[in-house]
């Protein structure tokens, strides 16, 4: 098979700039200016001295389907290009694991050279090299990981492997800078649903999650039934804005206790898939030609809308949360959006989501997550490999504290 990508440049449709990057406000080289703390329970560590100046990254995602690179100083982008291969993929109704990782390849190399570029800064002011290592496809991520990995031992500059979940979560210190712990989180894409309570750097409890489908693919295989192609998100939000949400009653999907009753956070999505399909061959054996589209998408987003809706509410009052943050592609869905925000509102909880280009995969939110972890005095070792699967409470896991000889 042959596959065929256009490399990155300035002018590159495949290159997707950050919508406002922010001006450099590192103007000279920055070196990591940390003091030590040394307890008697065990080693010192760095930490960050009153001199301390934000730290710089260079970050690379390839979990999947996106090679992106980014520059990142703390909580600001200097540049993140991202080049897509949904068009790739396309033809085969979803990711092809080997395609993609060959297509990193092919550009990920381009991809450093612009977000540098973009930076307008050189490798005296890179503190730190930052790479995606889970969750995700393992030969994708492999690309990104060995990058990263090389390109920190040669420049001699700290390495930190990043979780990919976690990056979601930064993604919304990137768009509101002032947002603190603690604060529940949606993580809702094509491979994960889940609720997590951030308590801080590094340290999360999910309180809920999917125990079939993620949201992101729910979407995925509802657009496939509807003849709708690949990726289905997007269009399905689309033609919803034009149908009618109230046209179809659809099951939210709840998980029975074996006491009695429902998990209150936790999720499912494929009985709402099952119920589009019987929906569909009802409506085509009764010999409705064409299918309203638009009514179909608007029912099966607004049903998955209301159920995500209802779990976050319920679990910020439960345990005191009074902010909300929502990661993952699927936080780029209009109908989520509204219905969560006007819940909110009636609640009196503060909700927050990310600028599009921020909701699906970038390496920006990885930096940012990076960034963090190198101030914490985190660094990962260069024998950290790739992990298709890594609960998000094992974070800590990726990263060796800094001891002060």
């Amino acid at each position: 098979m042959n596959v065929k990508l256009s490399f990155l440049n300035k002018n590159s449709p495949n290159v997707v700039g950050h919508n406002n990057p922010q001006p450099n406000p590192r103007k000279a080289k920055i070196g990591g200016v940390f003091t030590s703390l040394q307890t008697l329970a065990g080693p010192a560590y760095f930490i960050p001295n009153d001199n301390y100046q934000m730290a710089t990254i260079l970050a690379l995602e390839t979990s999947c389907d996106e090679t992106a690179a980014a520059v990142v100083c703390d909580r600001t982008i200097l540049s993140s290009v991202v080049a897509s291969q949904i068009a790739i993929h396309q033809p085969y109704g979803g990711i092809v694991p080997e395609v993609a990782s060959r297509s990193h390849v092919a550009t990920l190399g381009d991809s450093i050279s612009a977000a540098l570029d973009q930076a307008q800064i050189d490798w005296g002011d890179i503190d730190g090299v930052a790479a995606t290592c889970a969750p995700g496809l393992v030969g994708a991520l492999l690309v990104g990981l060995t990058a990263g990995k090389t390109l920190a031992m040669v420049h001699h500059k700290p390495f930190l492997g990043v979780h990919h979940l976690e990056g979601h979560i930064y993604a919304n210190y990137l768009a509101s800078p002032d947002l603190v712990p603690p604060y529940l989180c949606l993580l809702v894409s094509g491979g994960h649903t889940s609720l997590i309570y951030v308590k801080g750097c590094g340290q999360y409890q999910t309180l809920g999650h999917t125990r079939d489908d993620a949201a992101g693919e729910a979407f995925d295989k509802v657009a496939r039934l509807l003849g709708l192609g690949y990726p289905g998100g997007p269009v399905i939000d689309r033609l919803a804005s034009q149908g009618n949400p109230q046209a179809f009653p659809l099951p939210e999907g709840n998980i029975s206790l074996p006491e009695g009753g429902f998990h209150p956070y936790d999720s499912s999505f494929s009985g709402l898939k099952t119920a589009m399909l019987r929906l569909v061959e009802k409506l085509r054996a009764a010999g409705v030609d064409p299918l309203p589209v638009a009514d179909l998408a608007a029912s099966f987003q607004a049903t998955v809308a209301r159920s995500l809706t209802r779990r976050v509410v319920a679990c910020a009052q439960a345990y005191g949360l009074t902010t909300v943050a929502v990661g993952g592609g699927v936080a780029a869905n209009s109908g989520l959006r509204q219905h969560l925000q006007q819940a909110a509102a009636e609640q009196g909880l503060r909700v927050m989501f990310p600028p599009l280009s921020l909701c699906t995969d970038n390496a920006a939110m990885i930096g940012c997550a990076a960034a963090d972890h190198l101030a914490q005095g985190h660094r990962s070792g260069l024998g950290l490999g790739a992990q298709s699967r890594l609960d998000l409470a094992r974070v800590m896991e990726l990263y060796e504290p800094i001891a002060v000889a």
